[in-house]
């Protein structure tokens, strides 16, 4: 019995002994643990002050060469070599030989022709001496200014009807305008530059028998380039003629000054476009190189920009009002891909000026304070 009493009363002891120290490692547990702390998050803004915001429009397109000419030939011959090879890339000046064909037995055609003008001019001489004495020293002057190797010159001004019927009735006339066709033809035997540039394409080569109609070339003016781009129809009317446009290259690093010379009276019924061309001068452009171009459309008045990604699907935005999330209602007025044009935002409101994620009305934040920080680098 004795024993029992005691193994009972340490059995007891032993129980609460057990429940005392787990209470003692629960309470530890609990000590080490942190209480939770709600996080305030700090927030970029800014204060809304309305003005002028240009409504810029991004396009893009190839150059080309404002002057350009294609080469035809309107004769037939072999093409003979000049003091210049006919290449892609070669230079010429103005008024310098592009293609010379050989016109020998033409020339020659053309010598015979002046030659019977020539003999008529003489035969009628001694018949202007007797009965138009009148007239006969400006005819003998005109006859000694002939020169078979020369262009023909312009037939002496004809006063009287007498005069007139007596030179149409020995066929001069009728050569003369033969001589002068025959020379017309004869000039397009060769191909000259009509202004400082630079040939593009290049299909024929020295020895080459040109057809009539056969293209031979093209040839372009360097340092002057046009821009043809398309923009939207809405502003039309607000692209004139002689407004600035700045243009860049494909990767950003060049920038250059354009104008626009001209725009399309017609819209493209399935775009619904309008084609716009800048003309810009620049000796390092070439032919068919990309840029893109900032077209200042119109200019909004009482608007604010900001990133298109602050613009929530509802036409709103965040506004902070005492450390406290709000949305607002805006009116956005034009879209680029980065940035978007507001209106109806109020002076003085301060706006939120980066993403949040899970931001949400009501939500408490802190406003970022830029001074600080600043003075915490230094």
């Amino acid at each position: 019995m004795r024993k029992l009493i005691i193994s009972v009363v340490v059995g007891g002891l032993l129980i609460f002994g057990s429940i005392y120290f787990a209470g003692l490692i629960a309470g530890s547990k609990k000590s080490r643990r942190p209480p939770a702390q709600k996080v305030v998050k700090t927030v970029f803004v800014d204060t809304v002050k309305n003005g002028i915001v240009p409504i810029v429009i991004p396009a893009n397109g190839n150059l080309k060469a404002k002057r350009r000419v294609e080469l035809f030939s309107e004769v037939q011959g072999v093409f003979r070599s000049g003091s210049k090879l006919f290449r892609t890339g070669q230079e010429y000046g103005t008024g310098q030989t592009l293609i010379r064909i050989d016109a020998n037995e033409y020339y020659a055609s053309v010598q015979s022709a002046k030659s019977n003008l020539y003999n008529l001019l003489t035969s009628i001489m001694p018949d202007l001496r007797l009965d138009y004495q009148e007239v006969y020293p400006k005819w003998q002057s005109y006859l000694n200014s002939f020169d078979l190797n020369k262009t023909t010159p312009q037939l002496p001004a004809m006063d009287t009807e007498k005069e007139k019927f007596f030179i149409s009735g020995r066929g001069i006339i009728g050569s003369y305008y033969n001589v002068k066709n025959l020379e017309q033809r004869l000039s397009k035997y060769t191909i000259t530059a009509p202004f400082k540039g630079v040939l593009t394409d290049a299909l024929v080569t020295e020895g080459t028998l040109i057809r009539v109609g056969q293209k031979l070339g093209e040839y372009i003016n360097i340092g002057v380039y046009e821009l043809e781009v398309s923009v939207s129809k809405t502003f039309g009317d607000f692209l004139k003629v002689g407004k600035q446009v700045e243009l860049t290259n494909l990767d950003k690093s060049q920038k250059y000054t354009g104008k626009v010379t001209r725009v399309n009276g017609r819209v493209d019924q399935n775009s619904q476009t309008i084609t716009v061309f800048i003309e810009v001068s620049n000796g390092d452009l070439k032919e068919g190189q990309y840029l893109e171009a900032n077209l200042e459309a119109r200019e909004e008045t009482n608007a604010i920009e900001v990133d298109r990604s602050l613009l929530l699907e509802n036409n709103q935005i965040f506004v902070v009002r005492d450390s406290v999330l709000d949305l607002i209602d805006v009116k956005p007025v034009y879209f680029t891909d980065k940035k978007v044009v507001l209106k109806d935002v109020q002076d003085s409101e301060v706006i939120v000026t980066r993403v949040m994620t899970g931001a949400y009305e009501g939500m408490l934040v802190k406003v970022f304070d830029g001074t600080k920080s600043k003075k915490a680098k230094s």
